[in-house]
Parts: C-alpha cells; sequence; structure tokens
C-alpha cells in the first residue's frame, strides 16, 4: 500500500489488514431490508394501492438537495410503473420548509389522493389532519428528529422515530426514498432499483453531510460510478456546464461543484429548475436548464457574500458571546443558512440567523463544538412558533418581539449545558507530513478512501515551516493562490475565500499549514496543489528568541528549554566586549540596532547570532557597571565605563536567575533567586 495511504489509515487507528480491506471496499458494505424500518410495510402496501387504483399521488418534497433527488427519485420511479405522480417542492421564500396547510388544499383541488412526503413531513401533524379531512391519505418518508406526536398518517418511516429498529439510523432523506422505492418494487426487483437510483441516492446522501459509514458508503460509492460517465441526460449537462465532463466524479465532486448548484435552485425559490433538470429527457433543454443552475449559483454567491461582510461588520463593532443571533429585514431567506455555517466557523459558535418580514422571523441555524441544535430549540420551545432539523442544522420560526427573549435563552441554555467552559475551536489534522511524501502518485492514492464524509473524512495534512515564495490573488479577486517552498520542495497551494492583506501573510514569511491534497487537471496536465484549509504564521527563530528574552525581562517564568536559549557563554562576553572596545576606541558611543550588533559579534566570532542572547549580555553589563546602556526606539546606545577593578560576570543576578531555572527545571515551582 502507498505509503502516505497507510500512515493515514494508521494514524485513524485502522492498522488491522481486515479493517483496512473492509475500508476500502465500500461496495461489500451489506444493504439492509427496507423493511426492517417501522411502517415500511404499511407505505409500501399504500402505494401499491394507488399505483393499483391509478390514484393521483403527489411527491412532496423539501428545497435542498437532498429534498430534490428524493422527489425526483421517487417521482421517476412512479411514473415508470404507469403511476400518475405530480412533483410538489415548496417556494422556499413564500411558503417555507415542510408540508403546509396552503399546499395541502391545493394538491386536494388538483386531484391528489395520496400525498406522500420525502425529506420532511415529521412534523406535520396539524397539515396531516387537514389532508385527512380533505379526503386524502399521507404517507410520511423522513429523517429527521421526531418530537413526541407523529402525524396520524397512513405511515410514518423515518429510522429515527423511537419504535423503529431500523439498525443504521444515519440514511439521508433520499436513502428512506430509495428504501420505500425498493420495497414497493419487491425482493425480486429491488436490486435493480437500487442500481437504476443510487446516483441521485449519492448525490442528496453527500449533499446533506451524511455520515459515510455503514450502508451510506455502498450506496454513495455505487451511485458515483454511475456518474462516471452519468446515464441521466440532466447530470452530464451540468456536469460539462462546469467543466467535469471527462473527470472522475468523487464526493468532493459533488459537494463542492455540483450540490451547490442544485441547491442554490432551492435556496432562490426556483427548485423546479433543478426538479426538470433531473428529470428531462431531451438534451437541449437539459444544457439550458444547466446553464441556468450555474447562474443561480452565481447570485446565490452574491447574495450570501453581502450579508455575511455585512454581519461581520455588525459582529466587529457589536461582539456577541456564547451564539451568535442575527436579524435583518433585507436578508435573502435562502441564504442566510450558509451565511450562518459560515459564522459559526469564523467565530467558533453556533449561529442563528432570522429573517424579519411583517413582525415575524424565519430563523436558520448551524452547530459549532458539538451543540445539539434540535435539542437546543426544543429547550426554549415556549418561544418559537415552530421549528425542525436536526443536531447540526434546524430552521424555526419566531415572532419578532420574542427575538431579545430567545437570544438570552440560547445563551443561558449554552452556559449550563457547557458549565462555563468555552466551546471548543479544534481542527483535527490526520497527520503532519514531510513534503518528500507529497508526489501526484500518493495523493491520487487516497482515492481509495471514497467516499469520504462524516465518519470517514476527507484526508487533512499538516506540513510545517513552509516559506510563502509568492501570492496572489485569482477568481476575480475571491482566493488566494500561494507558491511554497519547503524543504527544498516547491508546491502549490490554493486558499479560498482567503485574501492576503487580512490573513497577513507576506513573501518570504513562514508558515504551518493545514491541507486537503489534491491534483489540479489544466489543460492536460495533472499536478499537486494544497487546497488550505487554515494557516498561522511561524515567528522566525530571532522572533522567537526575542519573546523569550521579553518575558525573562517581565520577570515571568521560564521553562529550561527557554533558559537554554538565553543563558550566554563565558566567550559570548568575550566576543561581545572586544568588539565594544573596538567600535568604541575613538571615545565615541556605540549605537545600533539589537540584530546587527548580534550580526558584527557572529561575524567575529564565527558563532550563529542570538540578538536575545546579545541583548542578555548587554544587561548583564549593565548590571555589573561595565556599560552605560540607553535604549532608543529599536536601536541602543552603548558607552563604555571606566573600569577600575575585576568585575565578576557570575555574580550578576540575572545569570543567577537563569541558572536557578536550569538546575530546579524539575520544579517549576521552585524560587528562581
Amino acid at each position: 500500500m502507498p505509503s502516505l495511504l497507510a500512515a493515514i489509515l494508521s494514524a485513524r487507528g485502522i492498522a488491522d489488514p481486515e479493517q483496512v480491506r473492509q475500508l476500502l471496499s465500500p461496495r461489500k458494505e451489506p444493504i439492509l431490508s427496507p423493511h426492517q424500518m417501522k411502517d415500511m410495510d404499511r407505505a409500501a402496501a399504500r402505494v401499491r394501492l394507488a399505483l393499483e387504483r391509478g390514484e393521483v399521488i403527489a411527491v412532496y418534497g423539501d428545497y435542498d438537495v437532498d429534498g430534490i433527488t428524493s422527489t425526483c427519485l421517487l417521482t421517476r420511479f412512479l411514473q415508470e410503473r404507469g403511476g400518475k405522480v405530480l412533483a410538489y417542492i415548496p417556494c422556499r421564500l413564500e411558503e417555507g420548509y415542510g408540508l403546509n396547510l396552503e399546499a395541502v388544499q391545493t394538491l386536494a383541488q388538483q386531484g391528489v389522493n395520496l400525498i406522500l412526503t420525502v425529506d420532511c413531513g415529521i412534523t406535520a401533524v396539524e397539515e396531516t389532519e387537514l389532508a385527512n379531512r380533505l379526503g386524502m391519505e399521507v404517507v410520511i418518508t423522513d429523517h429527521h428528529t421526531c418530537k413526541d406526536a407523529l402525524p396520524a398518517a397512513a405511515a410514518v418511516v423515518d429510522p429515527h422515530r423511537p419504535d423503529c429498529p431500523y439498525p443504521f439510523k444515519g440514511l439521508a432523506g433520499v436513502g428512506v426514498a430509495l428504501k420505500l422505492a425498493m420495497a414497493v418494487a419487491g425482493p425480486e426487483q429491488a436490486g435493480a432499483v437500487l442500481e437504476e437510483y443510487c446516483d441521485l441516492a449519492a448525490i442528496g446522501t453527500v449533499a446533506d453531510v451524511m455520515p459515510m459509514e455503514g450502508e451510506n458508503r455502498a450506496i454513495v460509492s455505487l451511485g458515483l460510478s454511475r456518474l462516471n460517465p452519468p446515464r441521466r441526460v440532466g447530470l452530464a449537462s451540468l456536469l460539462r456546464c462546469v467543466g467535469l465532463e471527462d473527470k472522475d466524479i468523487t464526493s468532493v465532486s459533488v459537494g463542492y461543484t455540483l450540490a451547490p448548484r442544485i441547491n442554490a435552485s432551492g435556496r432562490l425559490g426556483r427548485a423546479e429548475v433543478a426538479v426538470e433538470l433531473l428529470l428531462t429527457q431531451d438534451p437541449v433543454r437539459a444544457d439550458e436548464l444547466a446553464m441556468e443552475l450555474c447562474e443561480l449559483n452565481r447570485e446565490r454567491q452574491g447574495l450570501e457574500g453581502e450579508i455575511f461582510h455585512q454581519c461581520v461588520r455588525h459582529l466587529t463593532d457589536a461582539p456577541q458571546q456564547g451564539a451568535i443571533l442575527l436579524a435583518g429585514s433585507q436578508w435573502h431567506q435562502g441564504v442566510v443558512g450558509i451565511v450562518a455555517s459560515r459564522l459559526a466557523e469564523k467565530y467558533a459558535c453556533p449561529c442563528f440567523m432570522i429573517c424579519l418580514d411583517q413582525g415575524m422571523g424565519k430563523g436558520s441555524c448551524r452547530s459549532w463544538g458539538g451543540v445539539n441544535l434540535f435539542e437546543l430549540l426544543s429547550s426554549c420551545s415556549h418561544l418559537l412558533e415552530n421549528f425542525g432539523g436536526h443536531a447540526l442544522a434546524a430552521g424555526f420560526t419566531v415572532r419578532e418581539e420574542n427575538i431579545p427573549a430567545l437570544a438570552q435563552a440560547l445563551r443561558q441554555t449554552l452556559a449550563q449545558n457547557c458549565q462555563g467552559a468555552e466551546l471548543p475551536s479544534v481542527l483535527e489534522v490526520d497527520m503532519a507530513v514531510q513534503p518528500q511524501m507529497l508526489s501526484v502518485e500518493a495523493v491520487e492514492a487516497l482515492d481509495r478512501l471514497e467516499p469520504c464524509g462524516t465518519g470517514n473524512p476527507r484526508p487533512i495534512l499538516l506540513l510545517q515551516g513552509a516559506q510563502v515564495h509568492t501570492l496572489s490573488q485569482v477568481g476575480r479577486g475571491r482566493h488566494l493562490k500561494m507558491r511554497l517552498e519547503a524543504r527544498g520542495v516547491s508546491l502549490d497551494a490554493i486558499w479560498f475565500s482567503a485574501d492576503a492583506e487580512e490573513t497577513g501573510l507576506y513573501p518570504g514569511c513562514r508558515v504551518d499549514l493545514v491541507f486537503y491534497p489534491q491534483i489540479n487537471e489544466f489543460r492536460g496536465r495533472r499536478d499537486l496543489q494544497l487546497q488550505v484549509v487554515d494557516l498561522r504564521v511561524v515567528p522566525s527563530r530571532a522572533q522567537l528568541e526575542r519573546a523569550i528574552y521579553e518575558k525573562f525581562v517581565r520577570g515571568e517564568v521560564l521553562s529550561v528549554q527557554e533558559a537554554q536559549v538565553l543563558l550566554p557563554s563565558r566567550e559570548d562576553f568575550v566576543w561581545l566586549w572586544r568588539w565594544l572596545e573596538r567600535q568604541s576606541a575613538a571615545g565615541s558611543v556605540v549605537e545600533d540596532t539589537p540584530v546587527r550588533i548580534a550580526r558584527a559579534v557572529s561575524r567575529s566570532s564565527r558563532q550563529r547570532e542570538v540578538p536575545a542572547r546579545t541583548m542578555l549580555c548587554l544587561k548583564v553589563m549593565e548590571e555589573r557597571g561595565l556599560i552605560y546602556l540607553t535604549h532608543r526606539t529599536d536601536r541602543l546606545q552603548i558607552t563604555l565605563r571606566p573600569v577600575e577593578r575585576k568585575v565578576d560576570l557570575e555574580d550578576s543576578a540575572l545569570l543567577k536567575r537563569l541558572r536557578s531555572i536550569l538546575e530546579c527545571g524539575s520544579h517549576p515551582d521552585a524560587p528562581l533567586s
């Protein structure tokens, strides 16, 4: 096995050969029977009955990628079995999330007999009751967290039901929809259904950030293979539109390229564009829809960036502690969830964004530091009109007058749960690497870890002490491209949504760099590229030594290693004194910076220059009456004093204090002098 891949697996605790074989063979993960899921038998029987009777079935989905792929999967599946089907996704801007009363009435007027929800409906108690009164039946399939009361539907299929014995709880909404299709088809055709719709299931599962464990790995792995090349006309057009036509499609391609474009349609209230793209059989129409999705994504990026920078400016002027809660009347409801995610990451705390309209606020929130948002909102439910979601992301509705009380309640609950401790802001890295370990071949081998996601994350590495050679803003100034050098190896890096000035980078500085290793394909060339996740500027050795000296002068406790850096030898004093005598031979005052003085002395002595140690020697000489020492901003003025007797430098209090640290280093609380 390639050494980089082997090292990453070992770092993750996967050292047993059988474990490795299992991880690298995702399609061998067992696909569980859909009938293990509570109410699946009832749901499948009701759908079969609708097909037999020729009833009108409405597939009612959510407007995100998971909901759109779920809707398209069951719509196409039922149509191919002769079903009378209409796909319905609520307009995010006008109807909001999930099954709503107005939509139920509209569907009844259109002659719908059965409403089949996908990726939503688990909290639609009132809406289901209305549907029942209007003579319709409802079958709910969802994967979100349940509340205490379940809707009175013909069937409620959700692996998160407390009474559901299904062993794998990590299915996306599209995964549950796929299971329903397999159950309706029956055991003899279930495998063919999986083969036919695994591509849609893979896209929805990756986009919804579901755990890449258990049967999700088998579904997504099989689905990615069906995207290389894609069989659906719409997906082929979209891949061509984004420049991925001839490239291998991975979970990264789906998560960072396909999913945002499909998602943009729902966020901007145009989910029907993505639905039509995934369902169309017309190549010309598919090309038109793919271009429209890409344009909607550009519009989404512009709106998101504008709101994000507005919020950052506000938080700079009025910082918030514990949790961020912001409300605005001019924000676009469709993009505040993404902004909440970016703010949560930037400020390392949960973020709640509320769009105000006529006294009512619609909120989107994103978690941080392991905070369970569903439980947090449940604790504040008396202040909310409605809420739903899961641990990492949720939505809610709140009256404008309740927002201050909501902010206070959220922060109080967080403080109680965290017991006063700050939420962790941690970047978990697989391993530190030497630059020689990085090559196109080594990084290509990491593709064997696919599909990547929660539970099996994309490899993330650390490179220490790399020097920045060049910096340039690319992508209309939105991204930062860098040329690095580490131990004689030149490397290219890209940092998305970063600005050199804001990050404090400059040519010549050294950085510790956390990155995703990837292959950049351009004009037929395949080159190694580091996709930067985060970095920090590394102080130079002289800066570190200066910091130790200043710490010592302030009287702070030094470690043994720090004391060893500062402690001068007898030769250090001898060479410095000889240099001072030469410079002041004509009776003049010596004036220069500590760095240049140290450099000049080191040239004479052929020893490494340590400006901090030189400063300490000067302070000792001043203490023992050998020199007058005056500080002038960044320069020193040194005048030799006439000395009539021999001076014992060893009697210096500064030197005694340093030696005391070295002598009692194993007892940090021991006195220093």
